[in-house]
């Protein structure tokens, strides 16, 4: 299965702009790949003052055009982050796309970054969100969730063999990135496909160096800190080779800890 990450310049504030940009890149690959995946808050970066007038409904411009993207190419589409109206709260979201173009999923980030007072922005996700693509049993986090393990533990417990993750990453914390991307690929022995943009937030820059990374912690793919698509192979029987190869799920002592 093959992933196209696509690591683009997000320009804070210029909605229209990203979007157009981001759909274009979309249509440049979508023929070179099964699942395209968009980084964090990508329409608007972190640029969330008035964020009632810039989020949208899940019927809005940029999940429709994404939806006809994945129709017309016959591409799954993780598209990233974006704010998401959902009934009466606004949230920093992950809408999940199939072959089809049909929403088959969405995630709602539940852990908000206090460093940046994220939550005056948007509302919390209240749980985990699973899929399948290409009949992989998949799961997705976004950028801050990396930091808190238990759901990716979650996750890989009840089945996910590919964790996606969106994020907006910043070079000042660049060491972090890819440490804990390997961690939580080795600990659940999965796939993990974190996606980051470039650009930058007065004056602070993203990191990019989006990330495709084996079950064993091998990064099998990595982008540098320019806007780029990245594309790589997801091969499930690494995942197998792996799993059977190190019993880390039958050697858990699961009755001396809750998960």
């Amino acid at each position: 299965m093959k992933v196209a990450m696509i690591q683009m310049e997000v320009i804070p504030g210029a909605i229209e702009q990203n979007r157009s940009h981001g759909l274009e890149l979309a249509r440049q690959v979508a023929n070179q790949a099964d699942v395209l995946v968009f980084p964090e808050v990508w329409t608007t970066g972190y640029s969330l003052g008035n964020i009632e007038e810039k989020a949208e409904h899940i019927d809005g411009p940029t999940i429709s055009q994404l939806r006809e993207v994945a129709q017309k190419y016959h591409v799954n589409v993780i598209a990233g982050s974006i704010p998401l109206k959902l009934v009466d709260k606004i949230y920093n979201a992950a809408v999940i796309i199939d072959t089809k173009g049909d929403v088959i999923a969405h995630y709602e980030k539940m852990h908000l970054f206090s460093f940046t007072n994220e939550a005056r922005f948007f509302s919390s996700g209240q749980g985990l969100c699973q899929f399948e693509l290409n009949q992989v049993p998949s799961g997705i986090a976004i950028c801050y969730d990396l930091r808190f393990p238990e759901i990716f533990r979650m996750m890989a417990l009840q089945g996910a063999k590919v964790i996606y993750l969106p994020a907006e990453w910043p070079t000042v914390r660049n060491e972090n990135w890819r440490v804990l991307c390997q961690a939580r690929a080795i600990e659940n022995q999965l796939f993990i496909c974190a996606v980051n943009c470039v650009g930058d937030f007065k004056g602070n820059p993203f990191y990019g160096h989006s990330l495709l990374i084996a079950p064993s912690g091998k990064i099998l793919a990595e982008g540098t800190d320019e806007e780029q698509i990245v594309i790589a192979d997801i091969d499930m029987q690494i995942f197998d080779k792996v799993r059977n190869s190190m019993s880390v799920f039958a050697d858990r002592r699961s009755e001396l800890y809750q998960l």
